[in-house]
């Protein structure tokens, strides 16, 4: 049965509890009013996905369409805005208080059961091996083109991979690993919301859907590089990356130019709020001495 978003709310929320919840707690985790509350549990309870409280295997299984079952990592860049620490070490693998800043994303899939990720590697490559030490599930995708291409280079390497995908940004450190979750109702992207900022942000519509793309603006949510896609949405842009790859002009362009702007319309991506305490991107050397002080020397 295909859930509607109150149905997908109440049952994610059990699913992630895996406990008995009363309809009070349910009302306070999905921002759901009492009366809805009891009417989709009443709905499930008659179909099987819950009793005494809790969600059932039919319950888990119902969600299934809904899991993030891949996570992919861009991490092919030469991170030059952070030299001298990236001549000899890629950006996602330097250490930021004693921790490499891609453990805490792959970390924060791991907790929420996403056990198939891939890599897209090109700079330093050889040095990402590293990571298998700890992280043996680890897959490999080579681009050669990292050299010549932005980020969309990257992406044309993982194309096919993007089902059911979360796609990450590889210079991000999670403070708050909540923010990444076991199930989607629809592609999302997280976004903080900022009265003024220039950095890249993300223009809304009145449900919440991204409808525009552009650096800088007022009231608005500056795009974190961290998205969500669902199975119809990235069977899309598999082929719409190749496109906009292909195209005059199409190796400059940064990934998530395509849906949100190239192929504008043709996407429901969904922006999920987060706070500026939930993660950090560290752009330059001096924000990186700025957070470890062991690097201010």
């Amino acid at each position: 049965m295909e859930l509607t978003r109150k149905q997908f709310d109440v049952l994610s929320v059990l699913a992630t509890n895996r406990g008995k919840m009363s309809q009070r707690q349910l009302e306070e985790r999905t921002g759901h009013s009492l009366g809805t509350i009891n009417k989709v549990v009443r709905e499930f309870i008659e179909c099987g996905y819950v009793a005494d409280g809790e969600i059932t295997s039919e319950g888990i299984d119902a969600l299934e369409p809904y899991r993030a079952k891949k996570a992919i990592f861009i991490a092919a860049g030469f991170g030059s805005r952070m030299v001298p620490v990236t001549l000899n070490t890629p950006k996602p693998l330097i250490r930021v208080n004693g921790k490499r800043i891609i453990d805490t994303l792959i970390d924060a899939c791991l907790e929420n059961g996403i056990t198939e990720i891939y890599v897209v590697r090109g700079y330093l490559a050889e040095q990402f091996d590293q990571l298998l030490y700890k992280y043996p599930m680890i897959k490999f995708l080579e681009n050669p083109s990292y050299n010549e291409a932005n980020n969309i280079g990257s992406a044309m390497v993982a194309r096919y991979m993007l089902q059911n995908a979360y796609v990450f940004e590889s210079d991000l450190i999670i403070s708050n690993p909540a923010i990444i979750r076991k199930y989607h109702y629809t592609s999302d992207v997280l976004g903080i919301w900022k009265e003024r900022t220039d950095d890249w942000v993300l223009d809304v519509d009145k449900d919440g859907y991204v409808c525009d793309e552009k650096v800088g603006g007022l009231n608005t949510y500056q795009m974190v590089g961290i998205y969500y896609f669902n199975a119809p949405d990235g069977a899309k842009l598999s082929e719409h990356i190749k496109e906009a790859y292909q195209a005059p002009g199409g190796k400059e362009r940064y990934w998530e130019t395509v849906p949100n702007l190239a192929y504008k319309g043709q996407y429901k991506i969904q922006v999920r709020p987060c706070l500026d305490s939930d993660i950090v991107e560290i752009d330059t050397f001096r924000e990186l001495k700025a957070i470890d002080k062991t690097y201010d020397v």
